[in-house]
């Protein structure tokens, strides 16, 4: 066998850290109507969302603050 072949792609795997597919598909999903319809499980979903927002906020003002040091 041919250990390349089972090896990613350096270009490829580069790629995979800045698929934000399912952050983004997170936010604009239809809804389900086959999925239960709970509060808990709102809250959550709700949560989840705020916490992404606040981490990509986080992300966003330390490379600001990089840049603006250099």
């Amino acid at each position: 066998m041919d250990m390349e072949s089972k090896e990613p792609n350096k270009q490829q795997e580069k790629t995979n850290y800045f698929d934000f597919t399912e952050v983004l598909t997170y936010f604009f999903r239809k809804k389900d109507p086959n999925r239960p319809k709970s509060f808990n499980l709102k809250a959550m979903h709700t949560i989840n969302k705020i916490s992404i927002l606040m981490f990509l906020g986080a992300v966003i003002v330390m490379i600001v603050r990089a840049i603006s040091r250099a």
